[in-house]
Order: C-alpha cells, then structure tokens, then sequence
C-alpha cells in the first residue's frame, strides 16, 4: 500500500535509496533495486525516461510518485494521472520505465521508484527541465537612426533558463567605443550586458551590432541592429589642380562622406550637370557604410574642357561641393621648332654657351596633375546650425611652373588664363624670329 505518510516520511534527496529485508519471510528472497536511478536534465520539449531495475520483484507491485507533490503517476504498468504525455513500460521482468514526452518546465522536480513490501523500498532520482535562450522582441525594429553627436541606447533583452548572459560585438569585427560618464573612450572587442548605451557617437561607430543570448543550452540566438548615424555631406579634394595635353584623358577624383546615402554628381563650374556619354564616364566606389570615392574620367578635347568641374553630393541633411580646375599643358619650343624651322632662338649663360631649350618627352601621350594641399568641402546643412556655406573657394595653389627651363612662373588658375599664357609663348617666338632675321642682315 502506498500511503502519504510514507512518501512523507522517505527522504526525497537524489539518488536516495532505502532497501530493508523482509525478515518474516524466509522462503521468498525479498525485493532489491538492481540499479540507481540517474538523474536527467533535458531541454524543454523534448522527451524524458526514468528507468527502475527491481529484483525479486514477487507479488510486489512498483509505482511512480512525484515527490515533490507526492501525486501517485503510475502503478505497475498503468498510468493513473490524467497527464497524457506520462506513460509506463514493464520490459525483461527487471525493468520498469517511467517516459515523459514533450517535457514542460512544470515537470522538473525528484521522481521516486517505490516498492510496496514491508517495509516499502524507494529510489529517487531529480529531472531538470533547461530552456535555450530567447530574445524578445523590442519596439522599433533592428534599425537605429541618430544624428551624430547625439546618445543611443541598443536594449536587448532575453529569456530562458538558466538566464542568458546577454553580450554585444560588431558584425564588422571592429572595437566598440564605450564612453562612461566623463566621455573617456574606451574600445572593447565584447560588450556585456542587455544594454548598449552611446554617448556623443560618430559616424566611425555606425554599422551592425549583433545581441547574443547564450547559457549553455544550445541553440545560442543574435539579433541584428542596425545603427544609422546622420550627417550632412562632407567632400575631400586631394588634387584641385589637374592637367594634360590637348588629347590626352584625365580622370579627377574625389571622397564623400556622407549619411543617409547621397545623391552625387559631377557639374561644370557654370552649373550645367554633366551627364555620362562618350566624352565622360563616371564612377562611384563604396568605401566603407558612409564613404564613397567619386571619379570623373574625361577626355581634354579643347580648350573649352578647360576650367573648373565640381563635384557634388546631396542628402536629405544637406549638401556640399568641391571643385577641380582642370587646364590643357603649355606648347613646348619643341613643338614651336617643329612648326617654324627659321625661327631657332636659344638662351644664352653667362659664358656665352647656347643652351637648348629644356623640352617635355612625349608630350602628347603625358597627363600631368599637379597635386595641392588637400581641400575639405563641408556641407551646407538644410536644418538650423547646419555646416559652412558649400560654395567655398578651392583656388588655394595658383603658382604653377612652366616646362621651359623654369626662366619664368605663370599664374594659372582658369582656361582664361592658360590661353593668355599660349599667345604669350607664340609673341615671344615671333620675336625671335625677328631678332634671328635682325642678326642676319
């Protein structure tokens, strides 16, 4: 008989085993286990057995009991609980199996093996129910849009058991800046904890941060967000000052930065927007989430491709522009030798030596690009306090070298005054011509 003052009375602790002798009973050998029950740990919603070998068994019955509320699950080989998901199997004579199905967290607990002889034997063993980790869903979505400079929090919160340890890492691989509350940076491979806070952020820090929930009970789950930093157009100008010979192809070359995503162009200096055809090709190259290399391959027909060409970007922030003065290279007295063959002049050194004018080889086939300090276009911000004025100035290095012996330095800065700059050349070889003729007669 299985009564509740003995399951009271039988200690409930793991692996608990009480076996007594029937003494009254010489003839018959009294019943034994033949083994211990073992304790299970399962995840939620899996299945669960207990299994109890029980020697000498004779007219005893066996019965299952939850001790924890010391219900009567089973008896012998039937199911006397109305919990569909227990059932019970008698196998080899030994063998008794209790089998849980689909096991619930409500199921944990110590389960006791009980034989009803006198005294009662009993066995326990503890089922404990693991859940894998679960992050619950927040408000907002797996995207955050903050202007730079501005603070963020990322929340991510999980459940499960045992609790989840919650920690935080770039998707790119890169360090997180964590600033406390005197702004000091300090970089971090992994951030723990379930949430994320930014102070003052830059847009060095935008990119996708992955929530991982994770406490040994495999599968481990992430969640992605991805953080948006905000900022108006900024442009960097390496070369404001490219040039080649009439013929020739150049490429000009910018970088913008910028966030949301700009809207880029190339533009004369007079404002007409050049649109890509057999004269123009254009390039956009993505270096990074906010950072785009702009190019601008054209080719130097004639002098009207000279002058300024802007490069342009746009977004719903602002705007900004940097500008490229592009002119055609100087003719050389070589070519001038070439086209008038009485017209030989040479400088003369102190010591009365003639010394041949310097030349530049392969003039037709050589682009030159005169590399200047590089420029910044900040960009005009369409929202109060928003950046400089875009229209800024880019005529910083105006002093450029002719290729002819260094004798002279001629400011250039438009296709204005690269022409001036030729009609000088060609008087200055008419001259000679005439002093040549002059010294002649």
């Amino acid at each position: 008989m299985f009564s509740d003052e003995h399951v009271k009375n039988n200690p409930t602790g793991i692996d608990g085993q009480h076996q007594h002798h029937n003494s009254a009973n010489n003839n018959m050998p009294a019943p034994s286990f033949g083994s211990t029950m073992e304790n299970i740990t399962v995840i939620k919603g899996r299945d669960a057995s207990f299994t109890c070998v029980v020697l000498n068994i004779g007219p005893h019955r066996v019965a299952w009991i939850k001790a924890d509320d010391k219900g009567i699950l089973a008896m012998h080989d039937r199911v006397l609980t109305n919990n569909a998901r227990l059932s019970v199997l008698h196998s080899d004579l030994h063998t008794w199996t209790l089998h849980i199905r689909d096991v619930h967290r409500s199921d944990r607990g110590v389960y006791m093996c009980q034989i009803n002889s006198d005294p009662m034997l009993s066995q326990t063993a503890s089922l404990e129910v693991v859940i894998p980790p679960d992050i619950l869903n927040e408000e907002g979505g797996g995207e955050v849009l903050i202007p730079e400079g501005g603070m963020a929090r990322l929340s991510c919160k999980a459940r499960g058991f045992p609790q989840p340890r919650v920690t935080w890492r770039r998707e790119d691989g890169q360090d997180i800046v964590i600033r406390s509350g005197s702004l000091q940076k300090q970089k971090v491979p992994i951030f723990e904890g379930e949430v994320l806070t930014f102070h003052k952020i830059t847009r060095s820090e935008m990119g996708a941060y992955l929530c991982i929930a994770s406490n040994n009970v495999p599968p481990s789950v992430s969640r992605r967000i991805v953080v948006n930093v905000h900022f108006y157009p900024i442009i960097q100008v390496h070369n404001q000052l490219v040039g080649g010979p009439l013929g020739s192809n150049i490429t000009l070359d910018c970088m913008v930065e910028a966030s949301p995503k700009p809207i880029n162009y190339w533009a004369r200096e007079s404002g007409e927007i050049i649109i890509p055809n057999d004269k123009y090709r254009m390039e956009e190259i993505d270096v990074n989430t906010y950072t785009t290399r702009l190019r601008l391959h054209l080719r130097l027909s004639t002098s009207a491709d000279e002058g300024g060409y802007k490069c342009c970007s746009k977004n719903s922030i602002g705007d900004s522009e940097g500008t490229i003065t592009v002119y055609g290279k100087l003719y050389s007295t070589k070519r001038v030798e070439e086209e008038k063959p009485l017209s030989r002049w040479s400088d003369h050194d102190d010591d009365g030596g003639a010394e041949e004018p310097d030349t530049v080889d392969d003039a037709d086939n050589t682009s030159l690009e005169m590399t200047t300090s590089s420029h910044y276009s900040y960009g005009k911000a369409t929202h109060p306090g928003g950046g400089a004025s875009s229209r800024r100035s880019n005529n910083n290095n105006n002093n450029v070298q002719s290729p002819t012996q260094n004798k002279m330095s001629i400011i250039r800065s438009s296709g204005t005054a690269v022409r001036l700059q030729r009609s000088y050349y060609h008087l200055v070889a008419i001259t000679s011509f005439f002093l040549v003729v002059y010294t002649l007669l």
